[in-house]
C-alpha cells in the first residue's frame, strides 16, 4: 500500500509567510532584502510591465518550500521469504540404481526412474528453500550448488543418467560433499550450520571414496546438520536389465541386493535425522512427504517499508523558475520603485 506523506511538513508554514508578503507588498514599502529579486515586484512592471518575474518567483519560492517539506511516498512491502532452509539432496547414481524392483500402473521402473519424479515435486513443494544437488557413484560430484531457481534445479534432476560416473558407491564422500556446499550457504553461530539438513538417497552399501560414511555422519553432527536417509528398492533377488551394445535393452538378470541398513540408520540417529526403507514408488513420496512435515517452516512474512523520497521533483523546477525570475527581472533594466501610497519627500 502506497500512502503520500511529508517528512517535515512544518514548512509549509513558510508558504503562509509568502502569501503575507505578497498581500503586504501591495500596501506598503517592503524591504528589499525579505525574498529574493523583491525589487521587481515594486517596479512599474506592476503597473504597465509584464508580471511574469513576480509570478515566476512566487511560483519558485513556493515549490522550494514544498520541496523543505520532504514530500514521501512510502510503500509498505510484505517479504515472502523471510526464512528458510538450505537442503542438499545427495543421489546415489551407481550401476545397481538399474534395479527394475518399482512398478507403476504396471510398467516397470527402474529405482532413478521412480525417485526422480518425487525428488522434483519435493523441490516444488520448497519455494523458500535454498536446494542443492550432488550426485555419486564411485565418486562424488556437485550437480548443482544451493540456489533458489527451482526451475533450473529441476532441469538438472531430470538430466541425471545412471553410467556417467565410474561405479561404486561412496556414502561416505557424498555426505562430505554435501556438508561443504552447506557451509558456502552461511548462517554459522557458534560452529554450527543453522536451518540445513542432508536427503541421502541410496540402494547400496557403501564400498569406495575416502570417507567413511560414520566419519561423514560425525562431520555433520557436529555442525548440527541433521540427515535423513532414504534406502531405495526391494530386498534379496531383483531384476536387473541386459543391454546390448547400443543401449537396447534386450533382457533380464537377477542381482542380490545389498543395501546397508544399518548404517543408514546409524547415520541418520547419529545426526538427529530419520531413516525410511523405500521399497516401492508409494514409500519414497511417503518418505519425502515425512522429510518435509519435519524440517517445514511456517513462514511469518517480515512487513518492511520502503520510501521514495519527491522533494527533487519540486526542488528542481523550483530552483529553474528562480532562475528564470531573476534573468527576466535583470532584463528589464533599473526601475524606481512606484508602489501603493508616495511618500512624501523630505525638504
Amino acid at each position: 500500500m502506497n500512502h503520500l506523506v511529508l517528512k517535515d511538513p512544518a514548512w509549509l508554514g513558510a508558504l503562509l509567510a509568502l502569501a503575507a508578503v505578497i498581500w503586504l507588498r501591495s500596501r506598503t514599502r517592503v524591504p528589499v532584502l525579505l525574498v529574493p529579486f523583491a525589487a521587481a515586484w515594486h517596479r512599474p512592471s506592476l503597473v504597465g510591465r509584464s508580471r511574469a518575474p513576480v509570478l515566476l518567483a512566487v511560483a519558485g519560492l513556493a515549490l522550494l518550500i514544498a520541496a523543505l517539506a520532504r514530500p514521501q511516498v512510502v510503500e509498505t512491502r510484505k517479504d515472502t521469504r523471510s526464512r528458510g532452509f538450505d537442503i542438499v539432496l545427495a543421489i546415489d547414481l551407481s550401476g545397481s540404481m538399474l534395479s527394475e524392483d518399482y512398478e507403476k500402473d504396471g510398467v516397470r521402473m527402474n529405482r532413478l526412474q521412480a525417485i526422480r519424479p518425487v525428488i522434483e515435486a519435493f523441490i516444488d513443494k520448497r519455494p523458500s528453500d535454498r536446494i542443492g544437488v550432488v550426485v555419486f557413484s564411485g565418486h562424488a560430484y556437485t550437480l548443482a550448488p544451493l540456489t533458489t531457481d527451482h526451475d533450473w534445479l529441476a532441469k538438472q534432476v531430470d538430466r541425471v543418467k545412471i553410467g556417467v560416473i565410474e561405479d561404486g558407491t561412496a556414502i561416505g564422500d557424498a555426505l562430505g560433499i554435501a556438508l561443504a556446499r552447506l557451509e558456502q550457504g552461511g548462517h554459522e553461530e557458534a560452529g554450527k550450520r543453522l536451518g540445513a539438513f542432508i536427503v541421502l538417497l541410496t540402494d547400496g552399501a557403501n564400498n569406495s571414496g575416502t570417507l567413511a560414511p560414520m566419519q561423514g555422519a560425525a562431520l555433520a553432527k557436529a555442525r548440527g546438520v541433521p540427515i535423513y536417509t532414504i534406502g531405495a528398492g526391494k530386498d534379496g533377488i531383483v531384476p536387473f536389465p541386459i543391454f546390448d551394445d547400443r543401449g537396447n535393452k534386450i533382457g533380464y538378470t537377477h542381482i542380490m541386493a545389498d543395501l546397508d541398513e544399518d548404517a543408514l540408520r546409524a547415520i541418520a540417529n547419529t545426526t538427529g535425522g530419520h531413516f525410511y526403507r523405500a521399497a516401492d514408488s508409494d514409500t519414497i513420496e511417503s518418505a519425502f512427504r515425512s522429510i518435509d512435515r519435519a524440517q517445514k517452516i511456517d513462514f511469518q512474512p517480515r512487513v518492511y517499508v520502503v520510501t521514495t523520497e519527491l522533494f527533487a521533483w519540486l526542488a528542481g523546477p523550483g530552483i529553474a523558475l528562480l532562475c528564470l525570475a531573476a534573468f527576466l527581472a535583470l532584463g528589464s533594466g533599473p526601475a524606481r520603485i512606484r508602489i501603493g501610497r508616495q511618500l512624501p519627500q523630505s525638504s
